[in-house]
Formats: structure tokens, sequence, C-alpha cells
């Protein structure tokens, strides 16, 4: 169930459709995000010639489009299959399947506070879509403690129920990446030094393990790719310098996934 938003989508947005009419060089098909309907012109079904419609779309059959154009004063709606590439396709399922997740929590804490679940789908979108533009993203900050639901006026007591939902539905996102790195001293006191240098690049998202042969095994656990990275990348910069300033040969290698 994907629960209709408000008003028309904009051009140039990608939509999820269900064709219910096929026609000689047209097809007609409900955005199922939006309460309107929308034409395909058969020269934005496919690129090149088209003998026979019916061998790509059929009614019934649920379909990625792209926004053309749209009248509303007419109420007319322009859409293009063949504009919509496969990243954008995929991009999009990936999309609705997070925003019925959205909604399937939505429908647990309506029937929780045994109300009805287009009137809390209202309460809750009127207030998240000023800020987001899905659900979904404003769920998955929720999970992640990025944001209050109280400070976008969600009522307490509805917000509290909802982010215990959140809570058990929606897991922070986790990023984990790696390297080694390899420190060796002859000094006296090379080990004094080595795990000095060690300390230098701990960090409360950061694991090192020693694993034989002057050779530690970095982990870093983040919430993105780019914070990973940069905790990775100051964590070695940090254990590297402090290193090779007492004498120490130090070197790292990434370890891809």
């Amino acid at each position: 169930m994907l629960l209709k938003k408000q008003g028309y989508p904009e051009e140039s947005e990608i939509v999820l459709c269900t064709v219910t009419s096929v026609r000689y060089n047209s097809v007609f098909a409900n955005l199922n995000e939006y309460d309107h309907s929308g034409m395909i012109h058969i020269s934005e079904i496919s690129p090149g010639r088209i003998r026979n419609i019916n061998d790509y779309v059929k009614e019934g059959k649920v379909v990625i489009c792209k926004v053309l154009r749209i009248d509303k004063e007419r109420g007319y709606i322009d859409l293009s299959l063949r504009r919509v590439n496969e990243g954008q396709r995929r991009a999009k399922v990936n999309e609705i399947k997070k925003e019925q997740k959205a909604e399937k929590i939505i429908e647990f804490v309506a029937k929780k506070l045994k109300k009805d679940v287009k009137d809390i789908y209202k309460e809750i979108s009127d207030k998240v879509f000023k800020r987001y533009d899905l659900l979904y993203p404003c769920f998955e900050d929720v999970s992640e403690k990025k944001i209050n639901l109280e400070e976008i006026d969600i009522p307490k007591k509805l917000a509290e129920e909802l982010k215990e939902v959140i809570k058990q539905k929606i897991k922070p996102v986790e990023v984990n990446i790696k390297g080694n790195i390899k420190l060796v001293s002859y000094a006296s006191d090379g080990v004094e030094i080595i795990k000095d240098a060690i300390k230098r690049g701990m960090d409360k998202n950061i694991k090192i393990l020693y694993v034989g042969g002057g050779k530690y095994n970095i982990k870093v656990k983040a919430s993105d790719y780019k914070a990973a990275e940069k905790i990775l990348k100051d964590s070695t910069e940090a254990i590297i310098q402090y290193a090779e300033k007492n004498d120490v040969k130090a070197s790292f290698e990434r370890e891809e996934k």
C-alpha cells in the first residue's frame, strides 16, 4: 500500500504507475503515489519504431515513468517510459520499498493507538513533509538520533510511540572498513613506543588488533563511507606520524572489500 501524496508530482520526477488502458498510440496509467493519472504517448514507450504497443505494456502492469509535463488546469500529466534508465529504475524500486516499510510502521502505531491509519498518516506526514520529501529518510534520521520527532511538532504521545517502533524496525546504517598498519622498531624501548603510537590512533569507532609480525589490523565503524574513510585516515596518520618521529618504520595498506 502506498498512501497518496497531496498535489501533483514535479516535472522530471520518477514515479510508480499502474497501466489502466492501452490504446493504439498511447497508454494511460494511474500514478500510485498521487491521486492522478497520466498518459504515455507511443513515442515515449521505447526507443525506435514500435509495431505493437502491447508488446511493451499491458493493463495492470506496474511501470516506472518520468514526468515530462504537467498541465494542472486541464489535469494532464505526460509521462515517459523510455527516458527512465536502469539506475533510476533501481533507485525508485528501492525508494518504494523503504517508503512501504515506513507506512507499515505508521500502520503499527495506528493499531497500537486504536486510531485510523489514514488519520495518523496525515498527522505525521503533514509535519514530516515540511522538512523531508519522503517518510523513510525522516524515520532513518530518528533511528540514527539525528532528529527528534518533537522537533518537527509531532505530538509527544504520538512521537514516543512512533520512535519506539522505529527503533525496533529500522536499525542505524553501519559501514565497516579496514586496513593494516605495520610498525617495526629495533630500539630497546621500541615496544613501548609502538604502544604509544597505537594509542594516538584510538577512537570510539575504531578497533585495533595485533595480528603478528609487527602488523596491526584497524577496523572502523561509521554511519557512512565518507565518515569511515576520514576516521581511518586520521587514525593511521596519527599513528604513522608519531611512529616515524620516534624512528619506527611504519606503513599502511588499505584492505579492500
